[in-house]
């Protein structure tokens, strides 16, 4: 897909500086279409950004002979962005809209996932507390039954004990490669 930006050496130079690879220079294309769409619109951006700078340079130092060049710069912008939101039509990124308003707000959208995380932290800690209360009862609840109830208690736990052994059995089966080795999971 050829973008209808100028490729002057300003160009160039500017995205070269931003350390960024235009697609296409050599490395690996990504597969899966999604990537691909989303690499071509962060290149596009990169290039908008490259055309910001240029234009601002322009801006800045501006004389009635730069207004040839001014207009040409305006132009490759406004092609870049028309570019940049036909490749963005093809993008399917969901963005939430608190880290929308949080941007809009001048704020830093890291706030936002720093925010969800230490809600999940909470309810995670919420949710452990229950659990342990659940263990606490199931345990003050058999020694009362083990008490009362010997016997029973007792099967109870035979049948608990088998049931471990062959949930633990099948577990190891569906853990094992064709060959019989046992996958192992990488531990980070």
């Amino acid at each position: 897909m050829d973008n209808a930006v100028p490729n002057n050496s300003a160009t160039a130079a500017v995205a070269a500086g931003n350390g960024v690879q235009a697609s296409g220079a050599g490395g690996e294309q990504p597969e899966d279409a999604s990537k691909q769409n989303l690499a071509q619109v962060t290149n596009s951006i990169q290039r908008t950004l490259g055309l910001l700078h240029q234009l601002n340079l322009t801006v800045s130092s501006f004389n009635s002979a730069a207004q040839l060049p001014l207009l040409q710069r305006l132009n490759g912008l406004v092609s870049e962005l028309d570019t940049m939101q036909k490749l963005a039509e093809g993008c399917n990124i969901q963005v939430p809209m608190e880290v929308v308003n949080l941007i809009d707000d001048g704020k830093n959208p890291d706030e936002f996932t720093r925010d969800v995380l230490n809600s999940c932290i909470a309810k995670n800690q919420i949710t452990k507390g229950k659990t342990d209360a659940f263990k606490s009862l199931r345990k003050h609840l058999l020694e009362e039954l083990e008490q009362t109830f010997p016997e029973d208690v007792e099967g109870y736990r035979e049948i608990r004990a088998t049931a471990a052994a062959e949930s633990k059995r099948l577990a190891q089966s569906q853990n094992s490669l064709p060959n019989g080795d046992a996958k192992v999971k990488a531990e980070h």
